[in-house]
């Protein structure tokens, strides 16, 4: 298993090439799992995943005034 965590954002700033990615994918080996995290992810990448879900925020520190914490946001 490969975990790309975030890697949607790279993709949407265009800081990777998201054909270049869709590719490697596509081409990764029949026993290899791949997660990629991130908010909006582009189309290309939804259409080929097996499994895609979209989470939303029911409860958040940063409501409560916590700014963003070492280990946990960043």
């Amino acid at each position: 298993m490969v975990i790309l965590d975030e890697l949607t954002y790279l993709l949407i700033y265009k800081f990777i090439d998201i054909n270049e990615v869709v590719e490697c994918i596509k081409e990764r080996r029949n026993d290899l799992h791949v997660v990629i995290t991130g908010r909006d992810a582009p189309q290309e990448i939804i259409e080929i995943a097996d499994l895609v879900t979209e989470m939303r925020s029911v409860k958040h520190p940063l409501k409560q005034g916590i700014k963003a914490q070492k280990g946990i946001e960043f």
